[in-house]
């Protein structure tokens, strides 16, 4: 109930020189009570009319506060539902670019397969024309081929003693001319050599010291293909340098 009133009805006994705590306990103790206690109050009017409206203000902001918590925690749910919604979202994200990327790969490697595919069509169409040949050409050799193995014997069987001169007067004018007296079809340009045995092994015999030339790999595929041993007329003992060679591996005794 204090005002401004009643602190200036007091302010003159205030400037009174005996207005003390001293004073007053020199008349009475009740009196010095009284006298500190009008003081105290005048002081607490002082600073409680400067604190009264800080505590309102301060009412005033704490009701502002809760109204900003209570919309804080509005927002935080809604921003926690949001998050929940965008977790779910990113795993769907996430899931749906792992597939994507499975699917890329996927596609990456179909490209490449059907590439490679398609490399080998285009390359495969360039030989159709080779085996359809080839296919034509085997046809034909299947028919010459009673020919043909006629004169491979023969060769293996009769033509080891003589020189080439003499094998090729056995086989193109002799031989060819009886198997089409008798209508037997054969290859006109047989290679004896290619038809008894392969490349690589006729490279093999050339390691092992046999000489490259016609009638060595000749007397080769006689040595080796022949039913009946071989005797070998060798001054030059290219064969037998070449039998030893060949023949190291089985342990051959000489």
């Amino acid at each position: 109930t204090i005002n401004d009133e009643t602190v200036e009805l007091v302010q003159p006994y205030f400037e009174m020189e005996d207005y003390t705590l001293m004073h007053g306990k020199k008349v009475c103790g009740n009196v010095a009570g009284l006298l500190s206690w009008t003081q105290a109050m005048v002081v607490f009017y002082g600073v409680n009319r400067e604190v009264l409206p800080l505590k309102a203000n301060l009412a005033k902001q704490e009701g502002r506060l809760k109204v900003a918590n209570a919309e804080k925690e509005k927002a935080q749910a809604e921003l926690d539902e949001k998050q929940a919604e965008l977790d779910k979202v990113q795993a769907k994200f996430d899931a749906a670019m792992k597939e994507k990327m499975g699917l890329e790969n996927d596609a990456e490697t179909c490209k490449r397969k059907m590439q490679a595919a398609s490399t080998l069509i285009d390359g495969l169409s360039g030989e159709k024309v080779r085996w359809t040949q080839q296919s034509k050409e085997f046809k034909a050799q299947i028919k010459r081929l009673v020919g043909d193995i006629l004169l491979c014997t023969g060769f293996l069987s009769y033509c080891g003693p003589f020189n080439q001169d003499f094998r090729n007067l056995l086989l193109k004018d002799l031989w060819e001319t009886e198997l089409r007296a008798h209508k037997i079809p054969f290859s006109e340009d047989l290679n004896l050599i290619a038809m008894l045995v392969d490349q690589p092994t006729i490279s093999e015999w050339n390691l092992q010291g046999l000489p490259g030339d016609h009638l060595s790999i000749q007397n080769g595929i006689i040595v080796t293909k022949a039913s009946r041993y071989p005797l070998l007329v060798d001054p030059q003992t290219q064969g037998k340098t070449w039998v030893k060679n060949k023949e190291q591996g089985n342990e051959l005794q000489v």
